[in-house]
């Protein structure tokens, strides 16, 4: 029997005396295309990094393909939430995407003819072939969200997961990295965390809904009570070109 490609049981973690995660039970199996939504600071970035075991819980359980997390490398691809860098930082768009080969290889010196084709070919899926060679800082913030995405397509994973992909993106940049996932979707199970509402109804097969607790791990079609609950305010309504939510209490401020 294939086990779950995410298995979370029980899991709570504090940091700093503050309850970042309290009793959540997850399971995620093979296929599914799941969006992890809540407020900011509700911990849904906190729930990927213990899930993928870079944070240790202080309570529960925590398996990937049936394993502890640390022995599944190579088997998940990574985007992290956008971070500034160096822009002048002199590695190629090619070199970039090179790096998510070093799980499955001992250094970036021993890396192949096999692994720049590997790596071109996650350019070209993007639509960045042609950018290859340019330096990274270079690039537009749409086109370096594209490379991340490749650079975790070249881990060859069973499994994606992207925190907030689309968060520094104007609504058009955004609308490309979506299309982009529902395509991966065909081909891999995914893990998308977002506070774009409008996700829910247009992109993913499944929802977990965040706020500290687990409030709902189910269908798309989440109701408005379970948003109210999770948010902690009621939700008014939603749009689903971008990122706009209208919190009722708030209408008037």
């Amino acid at each position: 029997m294939t086990p779950p490609i995410v298995e979370m049981e029980g899991v709570d973690l504090t940091l700093q005396g503050q309850t970042i995660l309290q009793d959540v039970h997850l399971r995620v199996e093979p296929g599914d295309f799941l969006g992890i939504l809540g407020p900011n600071g509700g911990g849904k970035s906190m729930l990927v990094k213990v899930m993928l075991g870079l944070v240790v819980p202080d309570r529960g359980s925590v398996r990937l393909f049936g394993r502890p997390p640390h022995q599944t490398r190579g088997r998940v691809g990574y985007v992290p939430q956008f971070a500034g860098f160096d822009r002048q930082y002199p590695i190629s768009v090619l070199d970039t995407v090179l790096l998510g080969r070093l799980g499955r290889r001992r250094s970036f010196h021993s890396l192949g003819p096999d692994d720049k084709n590997l790596a071109r070919r996650c350019l070209e899926r993007m639509g960045l072939a042609e950018l290859a060679d340019r330096q990274i800082g270079r690039l537009s913030l749409g086109q370096l969200q594209r490379v991340l995405v490749a650079r975790a397509l070249a881990v060859e994973p069973e499994m994606l997961v992207l925190d907030e992909p689309t968060a520094s993106l104007d609504p058009g940049g955004g609308a490309d990295v979506y299309r982009i996932l529902e395509e991966l979707s065909k081909e891999m199970t995914i893990l998308l965390v977002s506070h774009d509402l409008g996700v829910v109804s247009t992109l993913v097969s499944s929802v977990a809904c965040v706020n500290q607790k687990l409030y709902y791990h189910g269908q798309a079609n989440v109701s408005r009570e379970v948003f109210d609950e999770a948010y902690g305010c009621p939700v008014g309504f939603v749009t689903h070109q971008h990122t706009h939510l209208v919190l009722e209490e708030h209408r008037h401020a």
